[in-house]
């Protein structure tokens, strides 16, 4: 029993020691052109879903729109029973926010996940899937944050729950860039740019896809006016995907959340409302949507129902 103990310690110690083991943030000065970041304001408000995780959203709209005023100031929490892993604050306020930070700590922290102190951050925030994408990319979306005004918000740290702890610890790894693809090729500019909607559609274990699961829904959320939301099954099978949707009918399901009376439409306590950032990617082009389309078309379809909301123990379809 002694020797076990014994090990269980040096095992605990050694993960604290080894991991994360991503290096030191890089020397990085990025000189922001306009151009640079307006690029990163379209990626931090669509598909890269920075304003939308590090925002307050209206629970009381449907969809949950971003509460002007709010914009990166974070404190929303995505523990969901890991622990307390709150948004961080990403204004440039130097006491809370990001203000104090370097290009390159940011940098390491959205594709490699870990701080500017070298803790790690929770795969809640998907620096996985942040480190495949184009490094100009990132750097544009930093470029952007940037502009944001100082919010002055002090976010607690995290406490991530045991083994949870120590598991998250060996997610960080570092990028594997990619660039980004041309526009003639629109599966891969649909993959490129749905790299949120693998996130949130498709289950995982310690951080990782499971293979054959992709976008075939299931994984859980808390609700804006709680109970348990379910993403979508958005892979191509025809009965529990979107297979029989056109192109389209695609499009103009992003479109029409920038209709005010669905953009207004109130949600009363214990109705569904989805986390899903429709207001977000309704900004994003009809191009860049249709490629998503297409991506999705060519996945391998999953047989999947979800049952997409549970409020208090009882299921709507």
């Amino acid at each position: 029993m002694g020797l076990i103990v014994v090990l269980l310690i040096a095992g605990y110690a050694y993960l604290n020691i080894k991991y994360p083991d991503v290096g030191e943030a890089p020397d990085l000065k990025i000189t922001a052109s306009p151009e640079m970041i307006e690029r990163g304001r379209y990626l931090a408000n669509g598909f890269a879903s920075c304003m939308d995780c590090h925002s307050h959203r209206d629970a009381d709209k449907f969809a949950g729109p971003l509460i002007p005023g709010t914009e990166g100031m974070g404190g929303v929490d995505f523990g969901e029973g890991a622990g307390t892993v709150i948004a961080k604050n990403i204004t440039s306020d130097k006491e809370t926010g990001l203000g104090n930070w370097t290009d390159g700590e940011i940098f390491r922290a959205i594709t490699m996940g870990v701080d500017k102190n070298g803790e790690i951050l929770g795969p809640m925030m998907p620096y996985p899937l942040f480190g495949k994408m184009d490094e100009n990319d990132i750097k544009a979306i930093i470029a952007y944050i940037r502009t944001l005004p100082p919010v002055k918000n002090k976010i607690p740290e995290h406490e991530l729950k045991f083994p949870v702890n120590l598991i998250f610890r060996t997610i960080p790894s570092k990028p594997d860039f990619r660039k980004l693809p041309d526009k003639s090729n629109t599966v891969a500019t649909g993959e490129y740019y749905g790299v949120g909607c693998k996130f949130c559609h498709s289950p995982a274990e310690k951080g990782d896809v499971i293979p054959g699961k992709e976008f075939s829904g299931g994984v859980e959320f808390p609700g804006l006016k709680g109970g348990i939301i379910r993403s979508a099954n958005i892979s191509p099978d025809k009965e529990t995907g979107i297979g029989n949707w056109t192109k389209e009918q695609f499009i103009k399901k992003f479109r029409s959340y920038l209709e005010p009376e669905i953009v207004n439409l109130k949600v009363n306590d214990g109705e569904f409302n989805s986390i899903m950032p429709w207001t977000f990617f309704a900004s994003c082009s009809d191009e860049d949507l249709g490629a998503i389309y297409d991506y999705l078309m060519a996945q391998k379809p999953v047989s999947n129902k979800v049952v997409k909301y549970e409020p208090n123990g009882v299921l709507q379809q």
